[in-house]
């Protein structure tokens, strides 16, 4: 008998597996090099539904991997900050460039996507990781906080 099954105890697993070695990894050297990985990483759900992912980045900013914190519908998306740090934790990553899309094809930031945005960094500061920047993306083109001085 395990003590698992004993006092039906949860196991917890937390893993990170890079698959790639640090010169094959894309280095983000800024809002256009973000900008590149994402469109890829966003592909054919850019016009369907709004989705938000978040590129972490290790200190170089290599870029560690891309997690998808939320999709949602065409107008919106929930996000869960605590989600995105516990995979910046597990990846140990030092940096993160949030993203989402807007279907709409728009690229002003919402009240609510500046709030988000607040929210978030303040939170990764506790942790000392940076938010870098925030991007909008579009299939046409995409806005960045940090290039407009709203991060």
């Amino acid at each position: 008998m395990t003590l698992e099954s004993l006092y039906n105890i949860a196991k917890i697993k937390v893993s990170y597996i890079p698959n790639a070695l640090k010169a094959e990894r894309h280095k983000v050297t800024g809002s256009h090099a973000a900008f590149e990985v994402l469109k890829v990483a966003f592909n054919e759900e850019m016009h369907l539904f709004e989705s938000f992912k978040v590129l972490l980045l290790n200190n170089s900013n290599d870029v560690l991997g891309i997690y998808t914190a939320s999709n949602g519908g065409m107008t919106g998306t929930l996000v869960d900050v605590r989600l995105i740090l516990s995979r910046a934790l597990v990846a140990n990553a030092t940096a993160m460039i949030l993203a989402h899309n807007h279907p709409s094809g728009t690229l002003k930031p919402s009240q609510a996507d500046k709030d988000i945005t607040a929210k978030i960094k303040k939170a990764a500061e506790y942790l000392d990781i940076k938010v870098l920047d925030h991007l909008i993306v579009t299939a046409e083109g995409f806005h960045s906080f940090a290039d407009n001085g709203q991060i």
